[in-house]
């Protein structure tokens, strides 16, 4: 049995039922994610997209230390290796790697989604935007990315 508790996190100054999220690991969409995008905004009315990574993200990490990703992980895996691939290509390593991979994985992401024909068609009717930002998990703050 599950036990409430009388704590409710607040994201962006937002009470619980104000957001719709989709969550996956390494902010890595695939068609039932961006399902879930495009129904928020057709049927919802969400006015913005938000893809929001994390520092330190394990996924990335996974990612960037290469070697066997066990059951479906490879899949994440795959969809954030060419952010990784691009990160490498300027020499960086590392921490730093993972850092910058993480970044550039939310701009990957973002391209990915503005392909949808829904998502693209919102977004040239003004009635959606869409932006990027990284979640520093030290300071609680969040990073926006210019667009």
């Amino acid at each position: 049995m599950f036990k409430l508790t009388k704590y409710v996190l607040m994201v962006f100054d937002q009470a619980l039922g104000d957001l719709f999220v989709v969550r996956t690991a390494g902010n890595v969409v695939d068609p039932v994610a961006i399902g879930s995008v495009e129904y928020a905004l057709e049927h919802l009315k969400v006015p913005l997209i938000v893809v929001l990574g994390h520092m330190k993200c394990g996924a990335v990490k996974a990612t960037v230390a290469g070697g066997e990703a066990p059951g479906s992980i490879g899949a994440v895996v795959a969809k954030i290796k060419p952010s990784f691939d691009k990160v490498k290509a300027n020499g960086v390593a590392g921490d730093e790697a993972v850092e910058e991979t993480a970044t550039e994985n939310v701009g990957a992401t973002i391209a990915e989604l503005k392909k949808s024909p829904v998502i693209k068609h919102l977004l040239e009717s003004g009635k959606v935007s869409i932006v990027g930002a990284k979640y520093h998990l030290d300071t609680g703050k969040v990073q926006w990315f210019e667009q």
